[in-house]
């Protein structure tokens, strides 16, 4: 009997080669090391099967398991390949726990759970505890981020190919799911609700939270809002033009909106509209980008690069509030530039959206002011009390020189006589086919027009914060009259 075992045992050895055949499975508190080229193979053996994990990722994270910082194998991947999720790296020895498009140029992130509170290069890690708590830690164990959820019912985080990273049970439960949470995308399947809202990034490259919001108001409709330190206010749909004009209805309190898988977009405001690709196929995502402009963009894959597929109507970039900051003006050159009058100089060389400073002292002097004309031009809101309708040009540059508040007015061109007086001159544009212009109010001194013209100072913006191919030429530019017919509404 003894023979007959060590026969057929020396006979089992001769037919497998261990150190190529590779384990028949993985498990819990098991490794591999990504160094070592090993081969997964089935019970039957019917089929072999090559793993990079170094490039695969892991299609779970499991109870007690940990993805960490500085290990590059450690990522999650969505069913078939199109989203990742891990530690993306936001600066030197700084990351934040992401999920990305996999085959995108640079990897397009699409949500964050950290992205005000990035963690060390080194020692952070994620790890699904044992009582179902999804805990993102520092370097020196310090809790930055959790789910904040409870169970003991063999727990699992997944990446599903739609980008919604989940924590579901052993009946399939979802427990939690980033989805809930948006950061400045919506994905397609990914509601917008009443309680949550895109949040712009800072910058471009900088995934801090930015100053521009796509949200639902109070009213129940959905409105871009650029809220900054200073002052808030929404900026589309336009202010001032009833919403009805834009095929917004305020009546239906659900609040509830959604990206569909062919690229149309259906709010319970009425907002709709169609990815110029309409239909199945492309990869798309929604973003606020930093700029405040809300973009559709769809995936070219041979490239990797993103295609915008819908603008807002009635809104260019230089209508966006807060971008260039106060005294500062938006105009095309033909990309959006943030500009200083003359006599005024950025605040910040680094950070454009902190705006201008003059370089003079204003006294209170009616004879010693002036005013410096900047043609079709306009700083929008901030009016004083003193706007009126069917005045001269002299009476409305009378109110505001004589006024201390007043920085300066915009005088409607119309036919109207509108004078708005301007106790802060901020959400600046300079556009040709703007109706309006502003004077600012100086030191008295002898400035032509023209000369003023020629010495705005311009400082560009880069008004994209993805490498973007535009289907289209400038839509700002293209937009402009319907603008200039909306702010006659005014």
């Amino acid at each position: 009997m003894e023979v007959l075992k060590f026969l057929l045992l020396s006979l089992f050895a001769a037919t497998v080669d261990w150190s190529e055949a590779g384990l028949p499975s993985l498990r819990q508190g098991s490794s591999l090391k990504v160094e070592e080229e090993i081969d997964l193979v089935s019970p039957n053996r019917t089929f072999w099967a090559t793993v990079d994990w170094s490039e695969a990722g892991l299609p779970s994270l499991r109870q007690g398991s940990s993805l960490k910082v500085e290990e590059e194998s450690d990522f999650l991947v969505s069913p078939n390949g199109t989203f990742s999720s891990g530690f993306y790296k936001v600066g030197t020895n700084a990351s934040c726990y992401s999920i990305w498009f996999t085959n995108s140029v640079n990897k397009t992130v699409v949500w964050m759970a950290n992205r005000d509170k990035p963690v060390s290069g080194r020692g952070s890690k994620l790890t699904l505890h044992r009582n179902g708590n999804l805990v993102l830690t520092d370097g020196v164990g310090s809790i930055v981020w959790s789910t904040n959820t409870f169970s003991n019912a063999g727990v699992e985080a997944r990446l599903h190919e739609t980008g919604n990273l989940v924590l579901i049970n052993q009946a399939k439960e979802v427990l939690w799911q980033s989805f809930d949470s948006p950061t400045d995308t919506l994905l397609p399947s990914q509601k917008l609700v009443r309680n949550t809202t895109l949040v712009s990034m800072k910058s471009q490259g900088t995934y801090l939270s930015g100053f521009y919001n796509f949200k639902f108001g109070d009213s129940n409709v959905l409105y871009l809002v650029y809220n900054g330190p200073q002052f808030s206010s929404a900026y589309w749909p336009m202010p001032g033009v009833n919403v009805f004009d834009f095929g917004r209805k305020p009546y239906n309190s659900s609040r509830v909106a959604i990206l569909d898988g062919v690229g149309e977009f259906i709010s319970s405001d009425g907002l709709m509209f169609n990815a110029s690709d309409y239909g199945f196929g492309p990869k798309r995502r929604l973003t606020l980008d930093y700029d405040g402009m809300l973009r559709l963009y769809s995936l070219d894959e041979s490239t990797g690069l993103w295609e915008v597929s819908w603008l807002p109507d009635a809104v260019g970039v230089c209508l966006v509030h807060g971008l260039c900051g106060e005294y500062s003006l938006c105009t095309y050159k033909p990309q959006p530039t943030c500009t200083c009058p003359y006599g005024f100089s950025l605040n910040d060389p680094s950070d454009k959206s902190k705006g201008c400073s003059p370089l003079f002292n204003l006294i209170h002097d009616a004879n010693k002011l002036d005013f410096m004309e900047l043609p079709n031009s306009d700083y929008y809101g901030f009016d004083l009390d003193t706007y009126a309708l069917g005045v001269s040009f002299e009476a409305c540059r009378n109110a505001c020189l004589y006024d201390s508040r007043c920085k300066g007015f915009g005088y409607a061109l119309d036919g109207r006589g509108q004078c708005f007086p301007k106790s802060f001159l901020r959400n600046g544009f300079h556009i040709p086919s703007t109706f309006i212009s502003i004077y600012i109010k100086i030191p008295k001194f002898l400035m032509s027009t023209d000369e003023v013209l020629r010495k705005l100072k311009p400082y560009e913006l880069n008004c994209s914060a993805a490498q973007v191919a535009l289907q289209h030429s400038e839509p700002e530019v293209e937009k402009s009259n319907k603008t200039r017919m909306l702010m006659r509404n005014l």
